[in-house]
């Protein structure tokens, strides 16, 4: 076996896997794109052809990232929603306020739904001691403007399992989020767990 070999764990002149199949979220299957330099926000709108609602967010997002959990709002056919985090004082719902509901009320994130499409239009976490209390969440996909944060990581990959992913394709989903430069990781990636382990230290009094 000669260095390709090695490298790709094959005989030489054997490529790697191809995972171009998979398909993971419209906005990354044809790759991840990149933040504008001093890009400054933009508006979000649910997928109702008449009154939509509409979300004004006035600043650049981060962590975005591809999330496998079930609650969060995927687009038809996608296995991942998106999903990035912002201040919450940068979120302003500015038409059709009174068509959102709160999906599920136990839940540490309030997610706003239009109660006409479906679509979560910010996410919102009114604890005051969770670790992201500050913080909204919001799917940029809704917005026509170019120029968001892209996705960096992939989080709670597992559990497109509970949402009917047949396990035996895991390898193959993984394979993909890593060629898309999309690292996948069975909770939140290390800087946002090592910010609620922090978090959590500093209220027990371990750390000061």
């Amino acid at each position: 076996m000669g260095i390709l070999g090695k490298l790709f764990g094959g005989d030489e002149g054997t490529p790697p896997p191809s995972y171009s199949h998979v398909k993971i979220h419209p906005q990354v299957d044809n790759g991840v794109g990149s933040a504008t330099p001093g890009f400054s926000g933009g508006t979000l709108k649910c997928k109702c052809a008449t009154n939509p609602v509409v979300v004004v967010v006035s600043a650049q997002t981060a962590h975005n990232h591809v999330c496998g959990c079930t609650k969060c709002w995927k687009p038809d056919g996608a296995i991942f929603s998106q999903i990035a985090v912002v201040s919450r004082d940068k979120v302003e719902v500015t038409e059709n306020a009174d068509k959102l509901e709160i999906v599920d009320p136990s839940a540490a994130i309030q997610r706003h739904a239009c109660k006409e499409c479906g679509v979560h239009m910010y996410g919102r976490i009114e604890n005051t001691g969770h670790p992201f209390h500050g913080l909204d969440f919001v799917h940029t996909e809704l917005s026509t403007q170019k120029g968001w944060s892209p996705a960096e990581f992939a989080a709670f990959v597992s559990s497109i399992i509970e949402s009917g992913v047949d396990p035996s394709r895991m390898d193959e989903i993984r394979g993909r989020l890593r060629a898309l430069g999309l690292e996948p990781y069975d909770c939140l990636s290390p800087p946002l767990m090592d910010a609620i382990a922090t978090h959590v230290a500093k209220t027990s009094g371990a750390l000061k």
